[in-house]
C-alpha cells in the first residue's frame, strides 16, 4: 500500500483497536502501581464529576444506564473512597456525587500513565505526528459538537 492508497481497514475499527490498546495499557499500569480496585467504568464517573458535582441521574445519563445501575456504581466507588455523595442544595431528593482527594489522586495517576503511553506512540510515530493526530481528532470531534468536546462516555 502506498501513501496515496487508502487502507482497507475501516478507520472506526482502527480507532477502536487503538482505544482498547490505550485502556488496557492504562489498567495494567494502574494495577502495577497499586490501584488494583479500579474498574474501567470508574474513569467515566470521575471525569464527569472532576470539575463539579453531578447528580446520580446525570451520571446515569452520561453512562447510558438506569439511575439504579448508576447509583450502584457510585455506591461502589464511594466505598472505595473515589467519590462521595452529599446533599443537593436545590433538590432535597437528589444527592450530588463529588470527587474525593483519592479520586483526584487516581485521575492524576491516569494522566501520568497516558503521558507514558503517548510517549511510546511518539517513539513509533514521532512526537510531532502524535500531536498532529491529537489535533486532527480534536478538530473532527469538536466539529460535531459546536466547537466543543463532549463528555467522555462508554460505548
Amino acid at each position: 500500500m502506498t501513501a496515496a492508497e487508502p487502507s482497507s481497514i475501516p478507520l472506526a475499527r482502527l480507532l477502536a483497536m487503538a482505544f482498547r490498546e490505550m485502556i488496557d495499557g492504562l489498567h495494567e499500569r494502574l494495577a502495577a502501581d497499586g490501584w488494583s480496585d479500579v474498574r474501567p467504568r470508574y474513569g467515566y464517573v470521575l471525569l464527569a464529576v472532576a470539575d463539579e458535582p453531578r447528580t446520580v441521574a446525570e451520571v446515569a445519563a452520561l453512562m447510558g444506564t438506569t439511575k439504579q445501575a448508576a447509583s450502584k456504581l457510585v455506591e461502589e466507588m464511594e466505598e472505595a473512597r473515589y467519590v462521595r455523595r452529599g446533599p443537593h442544595h436545590g433538590d432535597a431528593r437528589a444527592k450530588l456525587v463529588a470527587i474525593t482527594p483519592r479520586g483526584k489522586k487516581l485521575l492524576a495517576a491516569v494522566v501520568g500513565i497516558y503521558a507514558e503511553l503517548e510517549a511510546e506512540w511518539g517513539e513509533i510515530l514521532g512526537p510531532d505526528e502524535v500531536e498532529r493526530l491529537r489535533a486532527d481528532l480534536e478538530r473532527v470531534v469538536s466539529a460535531g459538537h459546536d466547537g466543543g468536546l463532549p463528555d467522555v462516555r462508554p460505548t
